[in-house]
């Protein structure tokens, strides 16, 4: 069995197809990730470089550009060309992340849970939602088991 490479090296792989692509948007995000895992390594918390540490970085960077995206929509025209910057990035960092549950996969975890706990209302939503993020947050978007679940509840 081939041994698997870590994230790590497969980002120094990437960055190196990168410069000899001339791929600017990539090497740039590289080395966004790059200097935070950095300033995490130096920030004197003991913190060594892992594979959890390159993906709680990845993961929160995902997050970060997941908020900009939003932020740039709202912005209309003007926001365009940083949008299409964020969600480049926001495409990079999720080669790297666990794959999250489909809208019918997600619905079909609701319904699930929602038959299980006998919840009938959507004043039962914090429950809910509650129930779903304790046991699948890694596997789940919130904003998309909100709207499922509010689907649900409502109808």
């Amino acid at each position: 069995m081939a041994e698997q490479k870590s994230i790590r090296d497969t980002i120094k792989a990437k960055f190196r197809r990168a410069r000899l692509d001339r791929d600017e948007p990539t090497k740039n995000v590289i080395n966004m990730l790059k200097n935070k895992v950095l300033m995490e390594l130096k920030s004197g918390s003991g913190v060594e470089e892992t594979d959890e540490l390159w993906l709680r970085t990845i993961k929160s960077y995902a997050k970060q550009m997941g908020k900009a995206i939003a932020e740039y929509e709202k912005a209309g025209e003007r926001g365009d060309a940083l949008k299409a910057e964020a969600q480049f990035e926001l495409d990079f960092c999720n080669e790297f992340l666990p794959k999250k549950l489909d809208e019918a996969a997600t619905e079909k975890l609701v319904r699930d849970l929602v038959a299980e706990h006998g919840i009938d209302s959507p004043k039962q939503m914090g429950k809910l939602m509650g129930l779903v993020m304790k046991s699948h947050r890694d596997q789940v978007d919130g904003g998309l088991v909100r709207k499922v679940a509010s689907r649900v509840l409502a109808g």
